[in-house]
């Protein structure tokens, strides 16, 4: 042929905003690596949104589509497939990605449930694509189907016309990437800069590790391989130059970021652009290195808080990590770094799985009781998915564990077709196993989500630290949220009742079960009114923030409260100290998302600095060598900035729960909760005792 034109899709849902809002550079790798083999004989245009794509085919289709493949969109590259198909049926249909599995007898039942492409890319896409589109240039006719599918192509699985599958097993991977070229210095992103998506940046490709939950813990892409660094840097100024204003962040695809040669660069090259353009990226969004921390630490530091260090320890118990072949992995280097990265004044995150090969009730609850114990941060506990490419999801895996296991809807990835069909994409999720019983993985959920409200974004720290101080068990503090959840106000009564049951109903049996119900439109109506289908941790956070935190921040201060003295050590000094305390937390956690925030500014009377406390780098200073001579009155205001950055997230992602949810994704810890300001802007001094009394709980 003496032209192609081709359609790449890296899709996302759009319906109730978009669902993966990284920019597809997967896609544009793609399309430059043929452009640069083929010239002119190749035309690509890509997609995003699923809806422009089906109005693109049925208006003009292409000679070929290639989409790519993720557990977020499989469904819906299949239903884009099947409009194409009925449209162009002369015409090739490609997938790729890592949403595929890893044994051959699954790969043939794969080909069989998903009926509508015929060539699939398992690895890195660039050259298996490019070697699809040279033999379809030298069919002499239009129908490039019927010839390209006679024979088997390197870097791909061909369904020839007779469904027979033809392997073969040539390694593909480009060692220098920079044989790619830029998709972004080409211009071929340069329509992605919109106001709904966040660019994305990828400085290497491959893992040294073989986590066996992980698509790239297998051998096939175990070798790591770099961009040059000259690139990264163009790049990082191309990103900024063009970034829609409303937009602060920057994904970073890699998968060790920090722990490689040249990553130090590389956030140096970040630093200036920060520099350079006001600050962007204000957050980014990456996974750090699982070993090295030393020098991950040393990368990233210099970020200023705008990305996290990430301590993906998965569990604690060393069973668990030899089952999930993270044995290779130190964690107690990890956690021996803890005063180094505080020293460093470095956010720490802690990413733990609920389900693993081996994981028990009490196995688990040590995993959490050690990090909270090491002062990490931010401890994040996700349900363990079965990911297709991952050596767990394999039969054997599954049946050694006895993994007992359902099906979920994904949250934001559903849509109404134009053909009246609703479709969703759906993760099949661990939830019990011959280790852990289902009861035990809804009361793990639930202290998931104590965690991930009460353990983040740096709120309650002086409450952390306080109980540090005093010796008493902080990890009891979250346990015992949940074991006295009946005894809480009953907003909060009520918002953990309604995590349980959102935890129990989000579970199917089957992928059919959902896929037959999604099409009752009532039901589908309730995912759009936010009814069902969500994330349920991020969601009920979203709840907590915008309907009632302060009666949150009462309930975790009457629990600490109830510590202390059970530990027998409250008492007239401990008692005014605490109340410091929980002054100090309900005003900077007070009405973080409402309308009027900006009017209602708590203030109280303080005894104690609890700023010099908080600060102090060595994390020795005691509560009460920061008693201050006479108490102050100190106002908890929200800065312009800090309102207008939280303002922009909302208008990007929806003002409901589900679009504070994915908002607050994207806001920094330090950027979202209020902070102290002496009142008049200076320090004000109570001298006066009938003002004291009016301040003072002490009366």
């Amino acid at each position: 042929m003496d032209k192609l034109n081709i359609y790449l899709g890296d899709l996302a849902y759009n319906t109730v905003g978009v669902s993966t809002e990284a920019l597809p550079i997967n896609i544009g790798y793609i399309a430059s690596y043929c452009q640069k083999r083929f010239g002119s004989k190749v035309e690509f245009t890509l997609f995003k949104y699923h809806e422009e794509l089906e109005k693109a085919i049925l208006e003009s289709p292409p000679d070929i589509l290639g989409l790519s493949n993720y557990c977020w969109c499989q469904n819906l590259s299949q239903e884009m497939f099947k409009v194409f198909s009925e449209k162009n049926p002369n015409g090739l249909r490609i997938w790729g990605g890592p949403n595929f599995p890893l044994d051959i007898p699954s790969q043939t039942k794969f080909f069989k449930d998903f009926r509508y492409f015929d060539i699939y890319v398992p690895i890195d896409g660039e050259v298996g694509f490019s070697n699809i589109v040279e033999k379809s240039l030298a069919v002499n006719d239009t129908g490039i189907r019927n010839t390209v599918l006679k024979d088997s192509i390197d870097g791909c699985i061909v369904r020839n016309l007779d469904g027979k599958l033809l392997y073969t097993f040539d390694s593909t991977r480009i060692k220098n990437l920079d044989e790619i070229p830029s998709p972004y210095l080409t211009g071929l992103l340069d329509k992605f800069f919109d106001d709904k998506l966040v660019p994305m940046l990828q400085t290497n490709r491959g893992c040294p590790f073989s986590c066996s939950f992980c698509t790239d813990g297998r051998d096939a892409v175990n070798q790591v391989n770099r961009f040059s660094k000259v690139r990264v840097k163009e790049e990082i100024d191309y990103i900024a130059r063009h970034v829609k204003k409303n937009v602060h962040s920057l994904f970073i695809s890699d998968l060790n970021f920090g722990m490689i040669p040249g990553d130090l660069e590389t956030c140096n090259a970040i630093t200036d652009i920060q520099k350079k353009y006001g600050g962007y990226p204000l957050k980014i969004l990456t996974t750090t290195g699982k070993n090295k921390k030393e020098q991950v630490i040393e990368s990233i530091k210099s970020l200023h808080g705008s990305l996290a260090l990430s301590m993906s320890v998965q569990s604690l118990d060393e069973n668990v990590l030899k089952n999930i072949k993270r044995d290779n992995i130190s964690a107690d280097k990890m956690l021996a770094l803890a005063p180094t990265i505080k020293e460093s004044n470095l956010d720490t995150t802690a990413e733990i799985i609920v389900g693993l090969p081996g994981e028990t009730y009490d196995s688990h609850l040590d995993t959490i009781r050690k990090l909270i114990d090491a002062k990490l941060d931010d401890v994040i506990i996700y349900t363990c998915m079965l990911l297709p490419g991952s050596e767990m999801a394999t039969p054997e895996q599954q049946s050694k564990w006895k993994f007992q296991t359902k099906y979920r809807i994904l949250t934001m990835d559903y849509a109404k077709l134009r053909s009246g069909k609703n479709i969703c994409e759906i993760e099949k999720v661990v939830i019990g196993s011959k280790d852990l019983s289902f009861d035990d993985y809804v009361a793990l959920r639930m202290i998931a989500f104590t965690l991930w409200m009460t353990n983040r974004g740096l709120l309650y720290n002086p409450l952390l630290k306080f109980l540090r101080e005093l010796q008493v068990d902080v990890a009891g503090l979250f346990f015992q949220m949940v074991e006295r959840r009946d005894d809480a106000p009953e907003v909060i009564k009520n918002v953990y009742e309604s995590f349980k049951q959102a935890t129990i109903d989000e579970l199917y049996d089957s992928p059919e079960e959902i896929l037959a119900k999604i099409q009752d439109d009532k039901f589908y109506q309730d995912i759009i009114n936010e009814k069902t289908a969500l994330n349920v941790i991020r969601y009920h956070h979203a709840v907590v923030l915008s309907k009632c935190m302060d009666e949150w921040t009462s309930y975790a201060l009457t629990i600490t409260r109830d510590l202390i003295q059970e530990n027998g050590i409250l008492n007239k000094k401990t008692e005014q100290q605490f109340s410091d305390i929980e002054n100090y937390c309900k005003g900077r956690s007070h009405n973080p998302l409402g309308k009027d925030r900006m009017l209602t500014n708590p203030e109280f009377v303080f005894h104690y600095d609890i700023e010099k406390w908080l600060s102090d780098p060595t994390d020795t200073l005691l509560l009460e060598n920061c008693k201050m001579n006479k108490p102050i009155i100190e106002k908890f205001v929200l800065s312009d900035e800090q309102f207008n950055l939280i303002d922009d997230n909302i208008n990007f992602f929806g003002n409901t729960p589900w679009g504070y949810t994915k908002a607050l994704k994207f806001v920094p810890a330090h950027m979202f909760w209020r902070k102290p300001v002496s009142k008049g802007g200076i320090s004000t001094q109570i001298d006066d005792y009938t003002e004291w009394l009016e301040y003072t709980q002490f009366a």
